[in-house]
């Protein structure tokens, strides 16, 4: 950024904090906008899309290295109606999410009192963003300005923006986020420990089957020197040993065992990359890059789906290979599609932000 230029401020979603998968527009509640009306520059990505993120702009004018002392930006007023969805919101702990500059900011929507009867909404915005240098490297949100919801009042809803130098290099700026107090994620010693003991008694008890229905072959193998030559024949296939006829026995549906084969390799090829991009390349900083990554790496690797699909489909003496390599071309997308299409329609039901456009759906 240069001294002065535009910094926009991101409305995202809003939602209840005990579910983080039930978001909505952040303008879905009675929230005003600013009184800024123009910016230069909307994005959206492919990922983006997919996940259902679309930034409103909030109306807030803000420019780098320029503070705003408390001003006010809008006015709400509040009638029965919108004062019933600030309460609802309230009561299931609704929070909101922003950005600026991609850095995530998070708010909560107000607070009741003791007794549940008096609800309160936080008005006032108090923003301090950490510059290093031309770049923004830290944003810090306070809520403050606490009003009583009353009928037929107004509200008016401020904000302020205070910039401070900060010593945090711009590579290193979503370190905080990262670390495991800021979300106050806890480990599962309990639940590690429970797996962990449960894999070893299953080992331990897989172990002692084999053993069991081993010893017997082990007992006949040391005396294979009595053996004549009709009993070694027929020892050959004893017991457990005439699985061999099922496994090496080529499959009733080869066309759709060979397509699931090839898919699952190309899966397994899809998230190896991934996760070493992710790991190199940090994904996470930008939003529905990694979906995007996914969707790219998919389309590359599909030689991979191809080439085991097809070799298995052949060793099975299939004939229709071009009907095998479309079916294992749509099996997974088709799939998932299906899938999202289905979710989709019931987050377009209840008004979700998670809910897709048609035509970026078909695109």
């Amino acid at each position: 950024y240069q001294d002065k230029e535009e910094v926009v401020l991101w409305m995202n979603t809003v939602g209840p904090y005990h579910n983080r998968q039930e978001t909505y527009k952040y303008f879905s509640l009675p929230f005003c906008v600013g009184s800024k009306k123009s910016i230069s520059h909307y994005h959206e990505t492919l990922g983006e899309a997919l996940q259902g993120v679309e930034l409103e702009f909030s109306g807030l004018d803000i420019k780098f290295k320029d503070d705003v002392m408390q001003t006010t930006y809008c006015e709400i007023d509040l009638d029965k109606g919108k004062r019933d969805a600030f309460v609802y919101a309230i009561k299931n702990h609704y929070w909101y999410q922003m950005y600026i500059d991609d850095l995530p900011i998070w708010g909560i929507v107000g607070e009741a009192d003791e007794n549940g009867e008096d609800y309160y909404l936080w008005t006032y915005k108090k923003l301090e963003i950490g510059y290093n240098g031309n770049r923004i490297v830290d944003v810090n949100l306070t809520s403050e300005g606490k009003v009583k919801l009353v009928p037929n009042t107004k509200i008016q809803m401020s904000y302020s923006v205070k910039w401070k130098k900060s010593d945090v290099k711009f590579e290193d700026r979503f370190d905080k986020y990262l670390d495991p107090s800021f979300f106050q994620h806890r480990i599962h010693w309990f639940s590690i420990f429970n797996s962990f003991m449960m894999v070893i008694f299953l080992v331990g008890l897989v172990s002692m089957i084999l053993m069991r229905t081993l010893r017997k072959d082990y007992a006949r193998y040391s005396k294979e020197e009595e053996m004549d030559d009709m009993d070694r024949d027929l020892g050959d296939e004893y017991g457990w040993k005439q699985v061999h006829g099922d496994v090496f026995r080529p499959s009733s549906h080869p066309l759709i065992f060979s397509s699931l084969i090839g898919s699952g390799c190309q899966i397994f090829a899809v998230s190896l990359i991934v996760i070493v991009v992710a790991m190199i390349e940090d994904l996470y900083t930008e939003r529905g890059s990694m979906l995007s990554t996914a969707i790219f790496v998919y389309a590359a690797t599909s030689p991979v789906n191809g080439y085991f699909g097809g070799s298995l489909y052949a060793r099975q003496g299939g004939r229709r290979w071009i009907k095998q390599m479309f079916i294992g071309a749509f099996l997974i997308p088709a799939m998932v599609c299906g899938t999202a299409f289905f979710i989709n329609f019931i987050a377009i039901y209840y008004h979700a932000s998670r809910a897709i456009p048609f035509t970026t759906m078909v695109s």
